[in-house]
């Protein structure tokens, strides 16, 4: 059971970005979080087993992290501080259809998405994981947004143009496939998302309602 452990909290993710030997203490506790994941899902996963597998003693998870719910936040914190820029294929089109192939490749792996789709269970499991998970996806689709400020520039998006709500929306599809109603996914399936939501961009779907009522109401003059 993922019982609270008692002792010192885990600083909150994001608040501090520790080198050295606690930077590689940190990577492998996340490594060992990430395999047990995968092997045995979050309900099963235990402190003792990141102890055992990355080495780090129990008594040090405790004080640090404080419980399960500690570690795997902070797992799915050091998992976005990676280097990932999203595409630049100098069209919307091709970005959109870029962004919707990756979400399918990072799943089409049982083995490589085993992790990242415990996560996403976890979360129906634990209110920190999924503030955990909010944080990771809110990061990652602020990454994104560049894709559609420079479809704006180019004058293939309005101006006004929700670039958070557009990159949510080509990927939506896809999650939904892949952990609602638990249907496959393929290039076909990616590239159609990224069709529809580059037509409800052209069509001024995701144009900002501000904006859109200041041309409503300019039009009308």
């Amino acid at each position: 059971m993922n019982a609270p452990i008692e002792g010192e909290q885990a600083p909150a993710p994001g608040s501090r970005r520790p080198g050295g030997r606690t930077a590689r203490t940190r990577a492998a506790v996340r490594d060992a979080v990430l395999t047990g994941l995968a092997e045995h899902g979050y309900p099963a996963l235990t402190v003792e087993y990141v102890a055992e597998h990355s080495g780090v003693h129990k008594t040090t998870l405790y004080r640090r992290w404080g419980s399960m719910e500690g570690l795997l936040a902070d797992a799915l914190d050091l998992a976005g501080e990676d280097s990932w820029t999203p595409p630049d294929t100098g069209s919307l089109d091709g970005d959109l259809r870029a962004l919707a192939r990756e979400v399918v490749e990072s799943f089409a792996d049982q083995g490589a998405a085993a992790a990242p789709t415990a996560f996403v269970g976890a979360a129906f499991q634990s209110e920190r994981a999924a503030e955990a998970l909010r944080t990771f996806y809110s990061e990652r689709f602020a990454r994104c947004e560049v894709v559609v400020e420079r479809a704006s520039a180019r004058g293939e998006a309005p101006v006004g143009t929700d670039a958070g709500a557009v990159v949510r929306a080509v990927s939506a599809p896809l999650f939904l496939r892949l952990f609602v109603t638990r249907e496959p996914v393929d290039t076909a399936t990616a590239d159609q998302a990224a069709r529809a939501t580059l037509a409800a961009v052209t069509a001024g779907a995701f144009v900002r309602r501000s904006e859109a009522d200041g041309r409503e109401q300019a039009a009308g003059e």
